[in-house]
């Protein structure tokens, strides 16, 4: 006869384990209970147990989804904060964005979840990539919810939003304030989407502090820098050899 909690692991093969080795390390914590409600609501303030219950019960929701919208997000970010629009039409812009950030965002989720699952099993952690993956893309609700502030700038400020040169935000205070506004508004959503991702990532990876998901992302960060650096120097030293 199969035992009861073992049959209720079959019904769902997303939920997590009910028995715990005795000897469990201090830094890592029981399965926090699901927050009941609206997911999309309870991430902002109880994103310990959405995130349990989304993997428990459907870890691919909207992944995709919240990855695609971000892509867009970051991409008209980097193309006004380097501006884009002094080299690039305006449409050429939302294009991109619309386009390739999507496909880019995607890719960076992967390259996310491998380095994050990395650094984490380095402190300890035990999630898997599904569960990393979901962590990593719901802790982005604040941020995309803030990002919805582009849909105004972009209908009144059009392709000032991208270029050096912004003469009718110059020329109009009100506009300047409402812009600058704006963006620190986009500014609480990012730091509000970090907070969400270290509470997040700590529940898939299993540590009891969110501090322990802040430094799992910063040494997913770190990991991140060296392997650019190393590669760097892979292409530079065949280079330097040739001279």
């Amino acid at each position: 006869m199969i035992p009861e909690e073992d049959s209720s692991r079959l019904e769902n093969p997303y939920a997590s384990p009910v028995d715990q080795p005795a000897d469990r390390p201090a830094d890592t914590a029981e399965p926090t209970p699901h927050a009941e409600g609206n997911p999309w609501l309870t991430i902002w303030t109880r994103p310990r147990g959405t995130v349990r219950r989304l993997v428990d019960t459907d870890p691919t929701r909207a992944v995709v989804l919240l990855t695609c919208l971000g892509g867009v997000a970051e991409t008209l970010d980097r193309a006004s904060t380097r501006n884009a629009g002094d080299s690039m039409p305006f449409l050429s812009i939302l294009v991109m964005a619309g386009v390739l950030g999507p496909l880019f965002a995607l890719v960076g989720l992967r390259i996310s979840t491998f380095l994050t699952r990395t650094a984490g099993a380095w402190l300890g952690g035990t999630a898997t990539p599904e569960s990393l993956r979901t962590a990593i893309a719901w802790a982005t609700v604040p941020s995309l919810a803030t990002s919805t502030m582009w849909i105004p700038q972009l209908a009144l400020f059009g392709s000032e939003m991208f270029t050096s040169e912004t003469p009718r935000i110059d020329a109009n205070p009100s506009l300047a304030m409402l812009l600058l506004g704006s963006g620190l508004v986009e500014m609480a959503g990012g730091i509000w989407s970090l907070v969400t991702a270290c509470h997040t990532i700590a529940e898939v990876q299993g540590f009891r502090s969110a501090w322990r998901g802040l430094a799992n992302i910063l040494l997913a960060g770190l990991l991140l820098v060296l392997i650019v650096l190393a590669v760097v120097v892979l292409i530079m030293i065949p280079v330097m050899l040739l001279r």
